[in-house]
């Protein structure tokens, strides 16, 4: 037996006890004729001690003992005379009889503490050496007990967890595949799922009414902090409902995690609103609640006063920043800069002040009175001290889009987004369509297998632009502090009102068999009403812990590059490899 105890879980009690414990160096000090060893595993530390008069062979291998050497300590737990109630293990230590080397360890390249000196990249190149820190023990511990309560209640609300494939059909419409080449099958390939969507929607037509997985999912595409090429989803699916039933569900599901893994109480029911609300107020379709400096339209407000950039704007809006009366012309300067970076791509900032003392300052002090400007400050519920930021243009989303990233921003600069403060809400109402004016055609603002709203179904079946641009979807996101968790929809169950789907985003009769047929095909042996969604489980585990990125709740995460530092992938494979798969490499010219 190499060990009786973890390094976590001795206590006073346990004073009197002969224990053996197991693990790794964390540290070794030296204090008069005493050498002082902290043990550790991942369930804590524990504090050893080698007496002075110890016999020469353990005092030996006490002092010979470097950092993350692997141990075995046999001794007896004392009370220790200098307490440390920093620690759970603080009240005790092990007076050692034998210390037993199970491996020798070389120097690490950084500290293995809760704050190390190893930057990113060479932490991400010795991965299983920062999996030892406490920080990222204590996000894969979150990680476990959340995909635990997940399970949990959808096996209580009678949920099958069924696997489906990962070698699949390549039918992109949205980000790109992955594609895997099929040696038996020449010239052919597999994609790597981006989602597990048409086979849950089979699993529906085949009679298993509640299904879910916790899934690895993979998408080709650009990667940012909350981004990950291969990434894990709670995907669920139900038949026989509506979007309330599906809304009331997982609304139960995540309340139930905010209670059991981190204490908290949400909202019930949660707050909903519509996509237009979402955009109209705050500039964005997961918007961030937890703070107010809501976006508000002057259109009216601002015209015929002579300046001609709000005069010729089809839209005009404008939010409050509070206290930022106080902002001096450097600091205003520095934001009209930093709106015109092309991740906001605004043009410029026009600023109105409501000073301290009722007077009036503005950057357009020449066209609009100080009467004029009270009056906009009115209209966007401003107070005395606040200072009125405002965006003009065309494209009324496009300016929306612009100063909800501003909000976004001043909300960081102000202390406004407290990561222990939780807000979620459903974000509901959105559009079915998105028209591309660079391919003049429709696509699916979610994807093709979500259903229009039921009242709207005259309008998805129009000719018309206009109309179809007016049609809603079924569909559904939850959202939380500014960032989009899970969403889902209502599914088309009905083969003819699919394939009018694939007509409306000009994907011909050929095409969609070739594509989907398979799916079309099954909707017409009783395809059951059905829905569901899915939520990024990377994502849930870092805002439960109030972090920004997911990287820390993955064990073997890929960089900005989607590699792998560690085992340097990607990688080349040699020419036999891509002879069986019948592929050649084609040089860059």
């Amino acid at each position: 037996m190499y060990r009786t105890h973890t390094c976590g879980e001795l206590r006073i009690g346990n004073a009197g006890q002969k224990v053996t414990l197991a693990g790794w160096v964390q540290r070794t000090r030296k204090l008069g004729g005493m050498t002082f060893i902290d043990l550790r595993d991942r369930y804590g530390i524990t504090q050893l001690v080698v007496e002075a008069d110890a016999e020469a062979s353990l005092l030996g291998t006490a002092t010979s003992l470097g950092r993350e050497y692997v141990i075995q300590a046999i001794g007896t737990v004392v009370e220790r005379q200098s307490k440390n109630s920093k620690m759970p293990t603080g009240d005790i230590e092990i007076k050692l009889d034998k210390i037993n080397i199970l491996n020798k360890s070389m120097t690490p390249p950084f500290t293995i503490e809760d704050e190390s000196d190893g930057g990113e990249d060479i932490r991400a190149k010795y991965r299983y050496l920062d999996l030892r820190r406490n920080p990222l023990q204590k996000a894969l511990a979150l990680r476990h007990r959340l995909a635990h309560e997940v399970r949990n209640y959808l096996d209580a609300h009678d949920f099958m967890e069924i696997e489906t494939p990962y070698l699949i059909k390549s039918t992109p419409e949205g980000a790109r595949d992955f594609v895997v080449p099929s040696r038996m099958n020449p010239g052919e390939f597999y994609a790597l799922p981006q989602s597990p969507q048409t086979f849950k929607q089979l699993l529906m037509v085949a009679g298993y009414d509640r299904y879910f997985q916790i899934v690895r999912c993979f998408r080709d595409e650009d990667l940012r902090a909350d981004r990950q090429p291969e990434f894990t989803q709670i995907d669920c699916e139900m038949s026989f409902v509506e979007q309330d039933d599906v809304l009331n569900m997982f609304e139960g599901m995540m309340r139930t995690l905010f209670k059991n893994v981190i204490g908290v109480d949400v909202p019930n029911p949660l707050p909903r609103m519509s996509w237009f609300d979402a955009m109209d107020n705050y500039g964005s379709d997961k918007p961030d609640v937890r703070f107010g400096m809501t976006i508000h339209e002057i259109t009216d407000k601002v015209k015929g006063k002579g300046f001609s950039i709000l005069d010729e704007a089809k839209y005009v809006g404008a939010i409050a920043v509070p206290g930022g009366a106080e902002y001096t012309r450097k600091q205003i300067d520095e934001l009209t800069e930093w709106v015109k970076r092309p991740q906001v791509g605004a043009k410029g900032l026009i600023y109105i002040k409501l000073n301290a003392d009722g007077s009036v300052k503005s950057s357009v002090d020449k066209f609009y009175a100080p009467e004029d400007l009270k009056a906009i400050g009115e209209a966007v519920e401003a107070k005395t001290g606040d200072i009125i930021f405002i965006m003009s243009g065309n494209e009324k989303r496009k300016v929306q889009t612009m100063l909800g990233v501003l909000r976004i921003e001043m909300g960081n600069r102000l202390g406004l987004r407290d990561p222990k403060v939780f807000a979620p809400l459903w974000i509901v109402d959105f559009p079915l369509l998105e028209w591309s004016d660079e391919d003049n055609r429709f696509y699916a603002m979610h994807h093709p297998f979500t259903a229009p709203k039921p009242e709207h179904m005259d309008l998805f079946y129009s000719n018309k632009k206009e109309d179809l641009e007016r049609v809603c979807a079924n569909a559904y996101d939850f959202v939380l502090n500014g960032t989009e968790l899970g969403g889902g929809s209502i599914r088309i169950h009905d083969s003819e009102v699919q394939k009018r789907m694939f007509e409306v985003l000009g994907i011909g009769p050929e095409e969609a068999e070739y594509k989907f047929g398979f799916i079309i095909h099954a909707f017409q042996y009783g395809a059951p009403p059905h829905g569901g969604l899915a939520f990024g489980f990377d994502r849930v585990c870092a805002l439960f812990a109030g972090k920004d990125t997911i990287r820390d709740f993955i064990a073997f995460p890929k960089n900005n590059m989607g590699c792998d530092v560690m085992i340097d992938s990607p990688s080349r494979i040699d020419k036999v490899q891509l002879d069986e798969l019948h592929i050649d490499i084609r040089k860059e010219q």
